[in-house]
């Protein structure tokens, strides 16, 4: 399954559909994207769980640029410029739980 494919069911989840295994779907595609930005920019990703700091994470500014604009793109929005109140992310889970929130 692509990640256009992944995106597109959480964006239309069914009614029935179980809100944490969309989160988790969600939480998938944005540890997919983190990897394979580190690929294409050469840059060593350390382990992906929701208490890395993501100034520890191995990725520079460049590399979450492309993450967000790769999810807008995926996802159909970008929470950081649709949040009133930017409270930006200091870990990775809280980077997941951002988008989940204004998903």
């Amino acid at each position: 399954m692509t990640l256009t494919a992944l995106a597109r069911d959480i964006r239309t989840p069914e009614q029935d559909s179980c809100e944490a295994g969309d989160e988790a779907r969600l939480g998938a595609v944005i540890a997919d994207t983190f990897r394979s930005v580190a690929a294409a920019q050469g840059k060593t990703l350390a382990p992906l769980d929701d208490g890395l700091v993501l100034l520890d994470s191995g990725l520079d500014s460049l590399c979450f640029a492309i993450i967000v604009a790769t999810l807008e793109d995926e996802l159909g929005f970008d929470p950081f410029t649709e949040a009133e109140d930017v409270c930006f992310p200091v870990t990775f889970g809280e980077f997941v739980r951002f988008y989940e929130r204004d998903r």
